[in-house]
């Protein structure tokens, strides 16, 4: 049946109380929501009847009372009937998950562990962990898996996250931190350039942030290039391109600043010579995108007396991902942005800790404080404070999608245990994933909910959440929050922090595992002491007081809200241009797959939609999944608003309904991946450094479809998953 035609939810972006209804509002614990890496400030009352009340803090500078629909729902979350209150166990593969206690649970794992490791070796067990986990998560995970597991095999779904522009900033600056300068800052610039950001969608109380002065690199008219002043619409794959075109009038149009470059950088030579061939033209040729509007864009970033740069997925998930971003940190340091107060380059992550996740160990390459797992010093000064020889630990292993797609295979690890994350879903080429979660001998998943990787799991530990815990995240611009426990957590869970605990005793690590969140944080401020991400002269008294920015290397040092100010992280201090050049998408378009499928979030979901597809509210405001298509390609498929549409790349197929729009190019489609099908398409094809996959583009093509006999109606109608064993589909 059709649809009435709609291309945006009729929702508002953000809500704010006033300031004086919240001082008639019961206050309770002070937290940050469960959700994006801004982190908004809010307070969580229990209630004695319906779940508990969420109210928006106005001292948190990043939100300022603004919650938006998904903030405030969030207390669904700790009450909504999909929530797991008790382990979960098969007797065997073709049987179904049933209730176990939990010593029968973590019994059952220890011992698979046990016999994995001794017929296969230390790294025949593996660990993937998520950017939503708090720092003494992270922490506590990666110890687990380099000292009680003894693997090199851990990574995270942070990977997918913001890991090219963390390659790039380490190489440009020294430090890899999202927005080396507080988000209210960002208001005091006069132009701001967002490449592949749509934080109107992604986390809307950021949008009180951006001036008037907004320009916006996006394929699609989201909402937030619908506010921007100038919306530079660039091919899908080419937003390296643009950048080379926008540095190539930068210099030749006169708008460096050869001062600056001259006292702050290096190796501005090479790259002005790498740019020479990118004239505007080609730029054009290769992106979709005006010369004029291009010009435009340099003249506003060159002449405003403060202006940014900030990239966000659409920049960075690609196969060249780090390389895009370094073209526009080199035109930020062209124009004399970064380290000047109200200018810079800048990162925004979407995880809610996917900053501080990534510092403290779960990365494959990384150890606490940001430390390089192959620096032998890292490695001494890590041992000493896990009281483990350095030879003991392990080296680097493989990145996120590397080691999904090595499970089960010879040579590969043969079990895997998950904490917050459902690559099943969030993972490129999840039909291959499935496969290799099958062919697993043991998988574990601790998580809230039967997510559809829990799902396919061995064995289910379900864990405390958010407002039933405390802990530290690290927000967007590097500042570290304290989440307060609000409420008690239903019988029958425990936290992840306590499963690792239990687990490294019965692997016969009893010391060294507190279960405890203040515990954990005092020792990794011992680990990250030195580090770039020092944490060692934070506590949580001085958290619950006021703002703390690492790094903070002491305990009467006030942290470091701009770190670029007077030097780069840098051995001499300058910033570092790197010539790159423009390449295609790992996988263009042909006659056979004509169209670019690019993916993204939509307002009412979040990630892979574990949480949010379970509070009623967003789920009646985005229930399914869609495919976004131009009005003339669909006339051209003869498709209209609300047919199904068999959407098929190289990797496998998804059935959606159409959703007609002007926002897109007619040359491109868009799929939200927040339910399974849109990651069934995309590429697995990673960026060299970063180990990013290019999740932004890949060719599909399209045609009508019929739905599935007997549908029901609001449930996903995407094809099943290849792969899945008897026993491991999702339970009924």
């Amino acid at each position: 049946m059709k649809r009435p035609e709609s291309t945006i939810e009729p929702m508002p972006l953000s809500l704010s109380l006033p300031a004086p209804v919240m001082s008639q509002v019961h206050l309770g614990a002070a937290t940050h929501c469960p959700y994006c890496a801004l982190q908004c400030g809010m307070y969580v009352t229990p209630a004695h009847e319906g779940g508990p009340v969420v109210t928006p803090r106005h001292d948190i500078p990043a939100n300022a009372g603004a919650l938006c629909q998904k903030g405030w729902t969030a207390g669904e979350l700790l009450t909504n009937g999909a929530r797991l209150t008790s382990p979960l166990a098969r007797a065997d593969r073709a049987s179904p998950l049933e209730p176990v206690s939990w010593e029968e649970a973590l019994a059952r794992v220890a011992g698979a562990v046990r016999a994995v490791q001794a017929a296969h070796g230390p790294d025949g067990v593996a660990v993937f962990g998520g950017g939503g986990l708090t720092n003494e998560k992270a922490y506590l995970l990666g110890k687990f898996a380099r000292v009680a597991l003894a693997t090199s095999q851990i990574d995270y779904n942070g990977r997918f996250c913001m890991s090219s522009a963390a390659a790039a900033s380490t190489r440009a600056f020294g430090m890899d931190r999202g927005l080396p300068f507080p988000v209210t800052d960002i208001a005091e610039a006069d132009v701001v350039l967002l490449a592949g950001c749509n934080v109107a969608e992604t986390m809307p109380p950021f949008m009180r942030h951006l001036p008037a002065g907004l320009i916006v690199a996006d394929p699609r008219e989201t909402r937030t290039a619908a506010r921007a002043r100038l919306h530079l619409r660039v091919t899908p794959g080419t937003d390296l391109a643009l950048a080379l075109g926008l540095l190539h009038i930068a210099i030749t149009e006169g708008y460096a600043d050869p001062a600056y470059i001259e006292a702050r950088t290096t190796g501005f030579q090479e790259v002005r010579a790498s740019v020479a061939s990118w004239w505007p033209e080609r730029a054009e040729r290769v992106t979709g995108v005006p010369v004029a509007q291009m010009r435009e864009a340099v003249r506003l970033l060159g002449t405003a007396g403060r202006a940014m740069i900030i990239t966000g997925r659409g920049a960075e998930q690609h196969a060249k991902g780090t390389d895009t971003v370094t073209a526009f940190i080199n035109l930020a340091l062209a124009l004399g942005l970064p380290g000047r107060a109200g200018s810079g380059y800048g990162c925004l992550t979407g995880q809610g800790n996917g900053q501080g996740g990534r510092e403290h160990g779960q990365k494959a390459d990384q150890l606490p404080g940001n430390r390089r797992i192959d620096d032998p010093a890292a490695r001494a000064h890590v041992a000493a404070v896990w009281g483990v020889d350095p030879r003991d630990l392990p080296g680097p292993g493989r990145s996120a999608y590397e080691l999904l797609d090595a499970l089960g295979t010879d040579g590969g690890p043969r079990a895997l245990l998950v904490f917050g994350s459902n690559p099943v879903v969030s993972a490129p080429r999840t039909g291959r994933v499935a496969e290799r979660l099958a062919a697993l001998d043991l998988l574990v998943v601790s998580d809230i909910v039967l997510s559809e990787t829990a799902a396919m799991a061995d064995i289910v530990l379900p864990t405390t959440q958010w407002a039933e815990e405390h802990g530290t995240m690290t927000n967007l611009e590097g500042r570290v929050l304290l989440r307060r426990q609000a409420v008690a957590p239903p019988s029958g869970v425990r936290s992840d922090l306590a499963i690792i605990s239990a687990l490294a005793a019965l692997l016969g690590r009893g010391e060294g595992f507190p279960g405890e969140a203040r515990e954990v944080f005092d020792e990794l401020r011992r680990a990250s002491a030195g580090g770039v991400a020092d944490y060692s002269g934070i506590t949580y008294e001085r958290v619950a007081a006021g703002a703390m920015y690492w790094p903070v290397p002491a305990e009467d040092h006030p942290g470091t809200p701009r770190p670029f100010l007077d030097r780069f992280a840098t051995p001499d201090g300058r910033a570092r241009f790197l010539p790159v050049d423009h390449r295609p998408p790992a996988e263009d378009v042909d006659e056979e797959y004509p169209y670019y499928l690019t993916t993204g979030r939509v307002l009412a979901q979040y990630q892979s939609g574990a949480q949010t597809r379970r509070v009623a509210a967003l789920n009646d405001a985005a229930p399914e999944p869609f495919v976004e298509v131009h009005p003339d390609l669909a006339e051209r498929l003869r498709v209209a608003q609300g047919d199904l549409v068999r959407v098929t790349s190289r990797r496998g197929h998804a059935e959606v309904a159409a959703r007609l729009s002007r926002a897109i190019r007619a040359d491109t489609v868009f799929m939200p991946f927040h339910w399974e099908g849109a990651n069934r398409l995309t590429n697995p094809a990673l960026d060299p450094v970063s180990r990013m996959p290019e999740f932004k583009v890949c060719a599909v093509r399209l045609e009508r479809a019929g739905g599935p006999p007997g549908a029901p109606p609001g449930e996903p109608r995407v094809a099943p998953a290849p792969g899945a064993r008897a026993g491991r589909g999702r339970e009924a």
